[in-house]
């Protein structure tokens, strides 16, 4: 992919009117932020531009309303937050477009933010509608992508106004998340070890084959580790495996096998029954009983992972290796991120779940890099293009 337009690029900034696209899809409750992470994230970009003397538009969508008007997906709480990790008023126009939030956004003084209501209150957003995106564009003389996370997303606001308002070009969140997760894919430092966890092999099949040529070691945990196992003929119980991919899986494990690189599954494992959230037992080996169903790596797996990671130049994890979000099952996952944590080398973080991981473990700071898009980053590294970045003028 060509080297994106910046927003450093757009100069002068004073008294523009700048378009800027932002993932401000943060959890809400009782008129709450929750967690402000994906804001706190914003900030370099809108600083920015704000201390440019832009006149700072921002939108954004907010959980799914299904293209109605709903409070509870309302942005008036986050205006109002981000107004004090600024330091100064934040603007709130009770629409995104139209009338209102025309005469807001022609109202802002140079250095003024304004926000715009949820997006996704018009059905128009996600069908990518002309019509909507020429309401958008009509804000604002220049735009800026700075939502990594809806990257991988043909909406209006993340391809249909870019291709309308020019220059397009993308914040220091997009820059970052394209460079370090382009390290990857181009000549990252060896020995490169990938941790791959989450549901389904289904999810992962363009990953591994993207990865393979790159990656020295893949360390596979999750539910979808207990496909692969089934594949390689071990008992899974009642294990979450993906029937209709056994075939797929053995294909990958030959692909991969054929190159030559490694392909750690779990040899151990913790065991529950199934819908309970109390550990049953650890297994002494790879095979899980006919009533029991696989839901952390076990302690020897995790010995075995945590020594690949120690010796590894670079290190991507996407995907839990666990249900770490319930405490009996947390375990593993944990001794990766604290393993992740310790490392050397770069460590990549690919967002989503994972991210929540990290995070949840005291251990994000530690990290080189984590993604705020888990899709996204997902299909980045899978080599499909992102609509959101692909719309975005190149750089001179």
């Amino acid at each position: 992919m060509p080297d994106k337009m910046s927003v450093r690029d757009l100069r002068p900034l004073s008294g523009r009117r700048i378009l800027c696209r932002v993932d401000f899809n943060v959890p809400i409750r009782d008129g709450r932020i929750g967690d402000d992470t994906r804001i706190r994230a914003s900030l370099p970009t809108v600083r920015l531009l704000v201390e440019g003397g832009a006149r700072v538009i921002l939108c954004s969508h907010l959980g799914r309303p299904k293209g109605k008007p709903k409070p509870e997906y309302s942005l008036a709480p986050v205006a109002a937050h981000l107004s004090g990790l600024l330091g100064i008023p934040v603007g709130f126009a009770r629409e995104c477009v139209g009338p209102d939030a025309a005469s807001a956004a022609a109202a802002l003084p140079p250095g003024g933010v304004l926000l715009l209501e949820n997006l996704r209150f018009h059905a128009e957003e996600e069908a990518n509608d002309p019509e909507f995106s020429r309401a958008l564009a009509s804000l604002g003389d220049a735009y800026v992508n700075d939502a990594f996370g809806t990257a991988h997303r043909p909406h209006a606001s993340t391809v249909g106004v870019p291709r309308l308002l020019k220059p397009a070009a993308a914040g220091l969140l997009m820059l970052g998340e394209l460079t370090y997760l382009g390290r990857l894919l181009g000549a990252p430092d060896t020995p490169f070890v990938a941790i791959l966890g989450g549901a389904k092999v289904s999810d992962k099949i363009e990953l591994i084959d993207n990865l393979r040529p790159r990656v020295d070691r893949f360390l596979v945990g999750g539910a979808m580790a207990y496909t692969f196992l089934r594949a390689q003929g071990h008992p899974t119980g009642r294990s979450l495996v993906e029937e209709d991919h056994l075939d797929t899986a053995r294909q990958l494990l030959d692909r991969v096998a054929r190159d030559g690189k490694g392909f750690l599954l779990p040899v151990d494992h913790v065991v529950a029954r199934p819908g309970e959230d109390a550990a049953l037992r650890t297994t002494e080996g790879v095979a899980i009983g006919a009533d029991e169903a696989g839901m952390d790596i076990g302690p020897k797996t995790v010995a075995l992972f945590a020594d690949e990671i120690a010796a590894a130049g670079t290190v991507l994890w996407n995907g839990p290796v666990g249900r770490f979000e319930v405490a009996a099952f947390s375990a593993g996952s944990r001794a990766v991120a604290e393993a992740l944590a310790r490392c050397r080398g770069t460590t990549v973080v690919g967002g989503g779940d994972t991210g929540a991981a990290v995070d949840a473990f005291g251990v994000a700071s530690k990290m080189t890099h984590v993604s705020t898009g888990g899709g996204a980053s997902l299909e980045f590294l899978s080599g499909l293009p992102l609509p959101g970045v692909v719309a975005l003028d190149d750089a001179a």
